[in-house]
């Protein structure tokens, strides 16, 4: 088969890669029928992920059809059309048993494009399937439904749970991409007062208030000044981090209120500095985190229903075999005017039942 192979810093390609296999009784090998990119692939591009060795391939999140499981395997059998989580969970160890998927330490967490071979590619091996996939209804096109394997339960559970939104709040998120677009979608389920979105890229600016932000502001332009303008100097509630960038996150602890919330959902790749000097007094908390995707199951349920913008959030298809020029464009999103790029995908219909 083909696959999207990392081969160091700035060097991958799409090429030949030895078809995946079952390895272990737990194990299902999924056909890819639809994949996205992820920033934190660009990070792994970039070399920001040391822990990915050269010759593995990326991609973390998939929609596809199930095509061999191994013994152990009760809840997927072949022919099933799924949702590759870009989590993979073991059940057992402690971490799975509360709830914490990502911390799982019995070869589940963040593997997938990571520490094993990944999506992107015709096939993919996804180790503990029971817990790692999720059967899809006929009525979820996959390019909707590959969105809900990171994007949305990454924005929603690092950003918006662990951000605690209320009703009332006075919610700001700084970066306008994917991610920071999910977190201001899955921000409005609980009714705050005002979402902020702050980019320095009009077109995503334009996104953010397209998918319900009440106010924007470029990130050139003194947003710390609006947030202080709008809350009559107090700052905001909740402060939502989507960038992964030192200076984006000392701007969110400037913005905050004493009393609020930094929940951190950016991949930082330096270090950015902690101002103990001024915070240690005001009370605030701040978050980080990976995915969990406990809340997949209730995301897929309100996909189904039509009550998040999946379809908003793609701006790009491409045919799987076109994965460099996919590349190529999400890496250059503020010129492409790139959100979300989707490659295969063909348009899943839900089958018309007679009435008899």
């Amino acid at each position: 088969m083909k696959g999207y192979v990392f081969h160091g810093p700035g060097q991958s390609a799409w090429e030949e890669v030895p078809d995946p296999a079952v390895k272990e009784p737990t194990d299902a090998v999924v056909r890819v029928d639809a994949v996205t990119i992820c920033g934190t692939d660009l990070h792994i591009l970039k070399g920001d992920v040391p822990e990915v060795r050269p010759g593995t391939v990326l991609g973390h999140e998939a929609v596809g059809e199930i095509v061999e499981v191994g013994g152990d395997v009760r809840t997927v059998r072949p022919g099933d059309r799924v949702l590759v989580s870009c989590i993979t969970s073991c059940g057992r160890c402690r971490f799975c048993r509360e709830g914490v998927y990502g911390q799982c330490r019995g070869g589940g967490g963040w593997i997938l494009g990571h520490l094993v071979d990944g999506t992107q590619a015709e096939y993919v091996r996804v180790p503990h399937a029971d817990l790692s996939v999720h059967a899809l209804p006929g009525a979820v096109e996959s390019k909707d439904a590959v969105l809900l394997a990171d994007i949305f339960p990454t924005s929603y559970e690092v950003g918006v749970l662990n951000g605690r939104v209320r009703p009332g709040d006075t919610v700001t998120v700084v970066g306008a991409g994917p991610i920071g677009l999910a977190a201001i979608a899955t921000a409005r389920l609980f009714s705050p007062e005002r979402i902020v979105a702050v980019d320095l890229a009009a077109s995503r600016l334009e996104a953010a208030r397209r998918l319900g932000a009440d106010a924007v502001a470029e990130a050139g332009e003194d947003p710390e000044q609006l947030i202080a303008d709008l809350t009559d100097g107090l700052g905001a509630d909740v402060v939502i981090e989507a960038v992964g960038l030192p200076e984006s996150f000392e701007m969110c602890t400037r913005m905050v209120r004493p009393g609020g919330h930094v929940a951190n959902i950016g991949v930082h790749g330096r270090p950015a500095t902690l101002h103990l000097e001024d915070l240690w007094i005001k009370n605030v908390t701040i978050t980080t985190g990976l995915v969990d995707t406990h809340s997949t199951p209730t995301l897929l349920r309100m996909t189904a229903a039509g009550r998040l913008p999946t379809a908003q959030l793609v701006t790009h298809t491409f045919p799987l075999e076109h994965m460099e020029e996919a590349y190529d464009v999400f890496s250059r999103a503020g010129d492409a005017g790139a959100l979300k790029v989707v490659l295969g995908g063909p348009s899943h219909q839900e089958l018309a039942v007679p009435v008899t």
